[in-house]
Formats: C-alpha cells, structure tokens, sequence
C-alpha cells in the first residue's frame, strides 16, 4: 500500500466516522425534528457519496463505472436534503410549489439517470493520479441544475436571516459560515491544485462536505448538546486526539517521501508507524488535556449545575420573608445562573389589583395594563412561554419585546394567576430546553414562597395595626379582648394555611420517588429501592401527620366541619388495608381483613373516617411485633356497626389508660418503641366517632396487645 492510498484511505475511515459521530448527536438533539431527520439524511448521502468516490479510484472496470454512477447517482440527493432542511431550520416556512417541484424533479431525473443510463456519465478510464470520467450528453444540465438549486438554497437561507431573531440568526450563520468553507474547499481543490500539478489531491473538496455538516450539526445540537452523556464529550476528546496524531505522522510521512523522493513502502512499515502514534496518543497527556480544554469550552460553557441551583434557590427562599427583598434575591439568583440580562417578579398583591415589581438592578418596569396581557397566553397553564413562539403581529410578543422580555414563568395557585417571573434576552446564546425545565420545575416553590411572604407582609401589617389600636385602647378590655382573639384567630389560619402548604412540597417528594422507584429515571439496584421504599413510606407517615395537624388547628379555631355522604364502609376499610399491608408486611407482620360480602351504607365523613381507620391499623403494625398477626374485623351487631383492630403487641399499662385518648398524650412504652409519634391520631380519632354519634372501642392487657375500634349507629344521628 503506498503513501497516497495510505492517506485516502484513513481520511474515507475519518471522514465516515466524523460523519456517523454527527449524526448520532443530530439523533439525541431531537431525533423528532423535521430539519434534523433532513439533515441527517444529507450526511448519510454524504458519506455513500464519499465511499463511493473512495471505491472508483481503486477498483477495476467494470466496478469503477458502477460506482462512479453510484457516486453521481447519489450527489443529487444532498441539496434535496439540504433544501428541505433550509425550509424547516431554524423555523417552518411556507413552501413555494414550483421551486419545490423544480428540486424534486431534478433530484429524481439525474438520480435515474446517472445510475441507469450513460448520459450523465460514460464511461471512465484509469490515470496515473486516479480515474477520469467520460460526461455524457445530459452531463452540463447535471452540472446547471445542481448550481441552480444550491442558488435557491442560498437565496432563500439569507432571506430568513434578516427576518430572524438574534438567536436564530446565529443558527443560520453557522450554516453560512459552514456552506463558505465547503465552497473555498472545493474552489481550492477543483481549481488551484491542478494549476501545481497536484490534481490526484481534488478529492480533498468532495470531503469539505462534513465541515459544513459539522457547522450545521453545531447550529442544531448547541442548545441541546448537556443532555447528551459526558462520554459522548470525552469520545470527542480522544477523537480529536488519535486524529491530530495520526495527521502529524502523515504529513511528515508524506513531506519526507517527496523530499527524498522515496517511493514505495512497505505495508508493515506503514502499519508500524500508525501503531506506534495510536500509542503515543494514550502516553500524550498534555494534548488530551489540551482537548479537554477546548471540548468544555465548546460543549459546557453555559453549563450549570441543576442541583446546586436548586439548593441555592432553595437557601434564598428560606433567608427572608420579606416579599420584596425576597423577590430581588431570587430574581437575582436565577438571572445570574440562567445568564438573563434582566430578571424580575411582577406579582398581585391583593384581590383588587395592588401590585409590587421587584426583580434585578435597573429591571424594566412592567405596567399592570402590559402585564394584563400575559392572562389571555396563561389561560391556567403555568409553563414558561416565550416571545418567538407567537408571531409577529401578536401585540404580546410586541410588548414583550419593548420591554426586553424573551422568557415569562405565570405563577399560579389553585389555577388563579398570583404573577409573573419575567426574564430578558440571554447574554450569551439562547435559553435551552434545560433552563426552561428548571423554571417550570421551581414553579410551585416559588408560588409557595410568594404567597407566604405575601401572607406574612399582611400580618405584620395587620399586626402593626391592631398594636395600634391596642395603644389607643387600653382602658377599653372589651376592645382589647376582641383584638387579641383576632391575632389568635390569625395565628390559627397561618398555622392551617402553613400545613396545606407543607403538603404541596411533600407530595412533590412522593411522587418523585414513585417515579425512581418505578425507573422513570434508570434502572435502579434492589438496594437502592429499599431505601426509595422506606423514604416513601416515611413522606407518607408525614402527609398522615400533617392532615392530622391540621385537623387539631381546625379543632382549635372552630372549624372541623363532618361532611357527610353515603358511604360504604367495608370498600373504604378495603382499600386502606391494602394501602398499609406493604408496610406491614415490611416489618413481617400479617394484616388479615375479610370483607363482608354485603354491608349497609351509612351517611358518615368519608375522608376523616378514612384517617381513623388508618391510624388505627397503622398503630397496630407500629407497636406489633414481627412474626404476628393483626385482625381487622367489620361487622353489624343488632343496630350498630362494629370495626375493630386486634393486635399482640406491647400493649397499654393499666395506670395509662385512663389518659391515652387525651390530646398529644403518649403511653411510656409507646415513646420507647416509637419515639417520632405525636399523639393526636387517636385523639383525633375519637373526636370523628363522637361527632357521629358513635363510640370508641378500647381494650388493653400491657405486653399482650389492645384492641382498638368504634361503634357506629346505623340510624344517622339527628
């Protein structure tokens, strides 16, 4: 094998491999993608064409015709990929019939008749540097078409660079800037080299092609590429690495050999010195660090770490309560982090239409007649919406754009819009897909936050007043009294509306461990799903004890409302046991509960009978011990209903008995065998079954087990 087959040879492996590398990273971008899938199809033709070419310069007749017709047969293929790409890339643009009838039919002609037919090409006879080809008689329209389409090609991406945003023209200048190699490339390689009697190099420009491929890929896959594995990037690296050696050796190889005119080699030796540069490039540690350099640069220069921007957030959020320096730290993190060149809250302060705006230094101020607008876009969907995704004439995006808004996050709660987190142009290139799921992901703290500051700014104000009115008043107690059982009143709403808005974070914490342990997120080891197990178990025991908080506080302030409705009890025992029995049977317990074939319907509280009946059961499974059984029996007897829950377990002392049901009162040994209880599930409990007109059902022998249950009329009490 001598120099020059040498060299062909591994730039065909290179360039198909460069070529198979761009299109995999063309895939994980966004394999959905109209404009990719196009261009993905172009660099596949690509590289038929080049191994084609590669094939007609070392074969014999009559494969060297085969697949210089082949290599012809496939060219018009690559701008009628590249047109249909140009019209989806960046954005979807309006086809013109005759234009696009013009390339469909000129791909589909040449492309039948270069490979079946001699009018496009002869015949071919070999050279001394390679094969010359005989043109057939359709061969100049070949040429005149394929001009005239890269023409079109060209018109219309200039066209949509003017009319494009910032962003988007940077994506279509990669792709100018990538077609101006390809065509120097080639203009050098078809025109220059053989003016220097260097004609056997002109297969030099057909593979320019994957530079401006590589351009183009880099247009699509920048604001996507952080999603792609880091070994994908370090692949890149080593690439770049056993290329940039293997190149060197080539060209000294090659220098030498025309210096010292020495002609053939043999194949060992060429071999031998591949080899010995592929080794070296393991042993080259400072240009592989020189690779690193240069690939994070490229690839991670806008990157951020999710999770620390999450904690930090997080850490803003808790520092104040203060709601406007509250929004001037948070705007300030994400602005930083999300490179934004303006970041800011606009949020309603009360019903009537007071607002506050407050965000980073020398933020654009939102007027509440611009910011009404956002209301049509929202229409209860709290995702982020941006200013390219309405057109033109849309007065939002007009608006959006005088005030240098390029991103907006609504804030909603229980679908009613609280406001908006508005944030400006990017400093640097454009949001990613991966800033816009960061935002919708802090959505809900960031509601939270909102509305408890909001909440605490009014009692300081409300406190401030009534601290006033107090001064004022003194000599009149009955005034007084009022106003301090309204701070009691408000004290009791804040530790209620505190406890509906733990459960909103809690319920975040649940559902995201159901879905790792269900392998939304990898495949996960039987280890690792044991502890998501008892995590989930464990944020559900809180979801329990905060319902029952919270039903202390409405105790407290008057408003435990019973809600009833018809109810079958047996299908509501049903369906908690099977809810507990995991747990249960986690801790090798066994939960045993026959459901009665038919029973009576009673008009009770679903929901808070629901409570009672868990927080029985789960106390038996709680203070059992392993090995054991716990009965759970649903019953009429005369004209009552009867449930109870028999267990072996540590039982009650006697001397206690008379207080367990008390509010927060725990038995000695039930603090010893579980110290995290509260004490106002039972509490609780009985305070349900008295409302119905029921009665508790209690018996206890200390270290053999209890028996807890309620009686229940069947006759609804009036």
């Amino acid at each position: 094998m001598d120099t020059d087959l040498l060299i062909q040879t591994i730039m065909t492996i290179s360039i198909v491999v460069f070529g198979l590398v761009i299109s995999f990273l063309i895939f994980s971008a966004n394999w959905k993608s109209v404009a990719n899938r196009w261009l993905l199809l172009g660099i596949i033709c690509s590289i038929l064409f080049i191994s084609f070419d590669y094939l007609t310069a070392y074969t014999s007749q009559p494969f060297t015709l085969y697949f210089i017709r082949a290599a012809f047969g496939i060219a018009p293929f690559l701008p009628f990929s590249l047109y249909f790409f140009i019209l989806n890339f960046p954005e979807k643009s309006k086809q013109n019939f005759l234009i696009t009838s013009l390339v469909v039919g000129y791909t589909a002609v040449s492309a039948i008749l270069s490979l079946f037919t001699n009018l496009v090409v002869d015949n071919t006879h070999n050279e001394g540097w390679g094969t010359q080809i005989h043109s057939g008689g359709f061969s100049p329209y070949y040429i005149i078409f394929s001009i005239l389409i890269v023409l079109i090609i060209l018109f219309i991406t200039i066209k949509k660079y003017h009319k494009s945003d910032k962003l988007n023209k940077q994506k279509i200048g990669l792709f100018i800037f990538g077609v101006a190699v390809f065509a120097l490339a080639e203009l050098l390689c078809t025109l220059i080299l053989p003016l220097v009697n260097l004609e056997k190099y002109s297969y030099f420009g057909d593979y320019s092609i994957m530079i401006f491929f590589g351009f183009t890929a880099y247009a699509i896959i920048k604001h996507h590429l952080f999603d792609v594995k880091l070994a994908i990037v370090r692949s890149v690296t080593y690439s770049l690495v056993l290329a940039t050696l293997a190149g060197i050796y080539l060209v000294i190889a090659f220098v030498v050999s025309s210096v010292f005119n020495i002609g053939q080699t043999s194949t060992s030796q060429i071999i031998s010195g591949v080899s010995i540069s592929l080794v070296l490039a393991f042993a080259f540690q400072p240009l592989k660090r020189f690779f690193d350099r240069i690939t994070n640069k490229v690839f991670y220069k806008d990157n951020y770490s999710t999770d620390d921007f999450f904690a930090k957030l997080n850490k803003t959020l808790s520092i104040t309560t203060d709601l406007r320096g509250l929004l001037e730290r948070v705007s300030y993190e994400i602005g930083t982090t999300l490179k934004a060149e303006q970041a800011f809250f606009f949020i309603f302060t009360t019903p009537e239409g007071n607002y506050i705006s407050a965000g980073t230094q020398g933020h654009k101020l939102l007027p509440k007649h611009d910011a009404v607008l956002f209301e049509q876009k929202t229409q209860g969907n709290g995702h982020v919406f941006e200013s390219s995704m309405f057109k033109d004439n849309d007065p939002v995006k007009r608006m959006m754009i005088s005030h240098r808004i390029e991103l907006v996050l609504p804030l909603l709660q229980d679908d009613a819009v609280i406001g908006y987190l508005c944030l400006g142009e990017h400093k640097t290139s454009g949001y990613t897909h991966r800033d816009i799921k960061a935002l919708n992901t802090l959505s809900d703290e960031l509601v939270i936050a909102v509305q408890n500051a909001l909440s605490i700014h009014e009692i300081r104000e409300l406190n401030a007043s009534l601290q006033q009115k107090i001064a004022n008043a003194t000599k009149e107690l009955r005034s007084s009294n009022a106003v301090l059982r309204r701070l009691d009143e408000i004290k009791d709403e804040f530790i209620s509306m505190a406890s509906h808005q733990l459960r909103t974070p809690l319920t975040s914490v649940k559902g995201y461990i159901s879905m790792v342990v269900e392998g939304d997120a990898g495949k996960i080891t039987p280890s690792q799903k044991q502890l998501l197990d008892q995590a989930f178990m464990s944020s559900e025991n809180m979801v329990h004890l905060i319902n029952d908080f919270l039903n202390v506080s409405r105790l407290q302030s008057g408003k435990f409302v019973i809600d009833k409705t018809p109810v079958d009890l047996s299908v509501l025992v049903d369906e908690e046991m099977n809810g507990l029995r995991p747990n249960a049977t986690a801790r090798g317990m066994k939960l045993v509960y026959k459901k009665p074939n038919k029973f009576p319907i009673v008009e009770i509280d679903e929901g808070k009978f629901r409570q009672v009946v868990m927080n029985f059961a789960d106390n038996a499974i709680y203070y059992s011990h392993e090995n054991s059984s716990i009965i759970v029996s649903l019953g009429v007897e005369g004209d009552e209903i009867v449930f109870t829950v028999k267990d072996t377990g540590i039982g009650v002392p006697k001397a206690e008995q008379d207080k367990l049901f008390a509010k927060f009162y725990r038995a000695a040994n039930a603090k010893v065998q579980r110290p995290d209880g509260t004490g106002v599930g039972i509490f609780l409990a009985k305070k349900v079954v008295d409302a119905h007109g029921g009665s508790i059902i209690f018996e206890s022998t200390e270290g053999k087990g209890s028996t807890f249950g309620f009686r229940l009329p069947l006759t609804p009490n009036k």
